[in-house]
């Protein structure tokens, strides 16, 4: 039996994930959680094969909850499920060390193959996905600059993201400035949007 863990913060989907899982012969659901700062603690008591996370969670997302398990207890092989299946989440999955990234409305059967092939230490990996993530161009935003947007994305002033990153107000400007020429957005609100397309937070 492939024992799996399954973390989503959506009752229903969660709740759907877990009826399905469960009722293939050879998957048993051990956990389904809701927070991603649970997935850590559970998989050290529960030890699955197989943590499938929603990329979206709450406290961390399944990018940071699949660097830990990768971490801490390598035995468990993670399959991150998004909405944005593009590119940049598929780079954010390999840098995370999972096993792979799958949308979230994959056909069911791809779910359970994937779910197998990751038990086993193998890549789950859509072609078409594969070729753009081969053939995008990379992010080209500096550390700080994302740090900065997505401070803005979540609705912090200026004065704000300077007192969080330690910065003047006038660095977080500058900061912000050339994250819109580098993205070629019109304002912060459009270079949020382009950034959030792209995966890059």
């Amino acid at each position: 039996m492939i024992r799996t863990l399954i973390a989503e913060q959506t009752s229903l989907i969660r709740a759907g994930l877990v009826a399905f899982l469960s009722a293939v012969d050879d998957i048993e659901v051990v956990a389904e959680l809701r927070r991603g700062d649970q997935v850590l603690s559970a998989s050290r008591c529960l030890r699955p094969d197989v943590a499938v996370l929603a990329a979206t969670l709450p406290v961390i997302d399944g990018f940071a909850a699949a660097c830990a398990l990768h971490a801490q207890l390598p035995t468990c092989h993670s399959l991150i499920m998004g909405d944005r299946c593009n590119s940049a989440s598929l780079r954010r999955a390999m840098t995370a060390h999972a096993s792979g990234f799958i949308a979230a409305d994959a056909a069911p059967d791809f779910l359970t193959e994937s779910v197998r092939r990751a038990a086993t230490g193998q890549m789950v990996m859509d072609c078409d996905l594969a070729f753009e993530a081969l053939t995008a161009p990379a992010n080209p935003l500096t550390p700080r600059e994302l740090d900065a947007l997505r401070l803005a994305a979540e609705g912090a002033t200026t004065a704000e993201i300077a007192a969080k990153l330690c910065l003047s107000v006038g660095t977080v400007r500058n900061y912000l400035s050339r994250v819109s020429a580098k993205t070629g957005a019109r304002n912060r609100v459009d270079a949020i949007r382009i950034a959030q397309d792209a995966g890059w937070f």
